[in-house]
């Protein structure tokens, strides 16, 4: 006899609450120098999850890079403080000289808490890690200058609309990739997603 068919079940619909966070997760706006797309979310750390992946570039030249991952579990995380959690990476090149600035950890993190604060984006329990990283090339590749990098991962929880948290992630980038402020009155782009390495 043959084996009877599984019914094919289909997923639960995704709650109205979260599909209004992705909707305001892709109408966030960025400077022009900061191109983003989609990105596959991790699956495992809530019920529903949203990404964007972002690269900063300066004359065509790769100057930081950065994620942002929206999770949302309805029944709510005690660790959170809500049923929302903002989860963000930037990366970026600096001067190898300031690496060994004591300071430096402590001012990428108030990189992210004043671009939230600019952007109105009310936020409770921030966690999260700044790390310095220098390189030097010995040997054959003695003549390749230092490098350093600095990263910053922090996760918070936000109140409110969602895009003030994307925009400011985004200046988060541009920021820690040392571009300077936007002067006041100029208004940012939509995002361009799904633009990277073309023409």
């Amino acid at each position: 006899m043959p084996a009877p068919r599984e019914r094919h079940r289909e997923p639960p619909p995704m709650p109205a609450e979260f599909v209004r966070a992705v909707e305001q997760l892709r109408s966030a706006r960025f400077r022009p120098e900061v191109l983003t797309e989609e990105m596959p979310a991790p699956q495992r750390i809530a019920p529903y999850a949203s990404a964007l992946s972002a690269d900063v570039t300066s004359d065509g030249v790769d100057i930081g890079t950065g994620r942002i991952v929206v999770l949302h579990d309805p029944a709510g995380n005690d660790a959170w403080e809500g049923t929302f959690r903002c989860v963000a990476y930037a990366r970026a090149d600096i001067d190898p000289e300031l690496v060994t600035d004591p300071l430096l950890a402590e001012v990428g993190w108030t990189w992210l808490t004043e671009a939230l604060e600019a952007h109105g984006a009310t936020y409770a329990a921030p966690s999260g890690t700044v790390t310095t990283v220098a390189s030097e090339s010995f040997g054959g590749m003695a003549t390749e200058p230092g490098t350093a990098q600095i990263e910053i991962r922090a996760s918070w929880t936000p109140v409110g609309e969602l895009t003030p948290h994307v925009e400011a992630w985004g200046e988060l980038l541009c920021t820690a990739a040392g571009l300077p402020p936007v002067p006041e009155g100029v208004v940012t782009m939509p995002s361009r997603r799904g633009q990277r390495g073309t023409d």
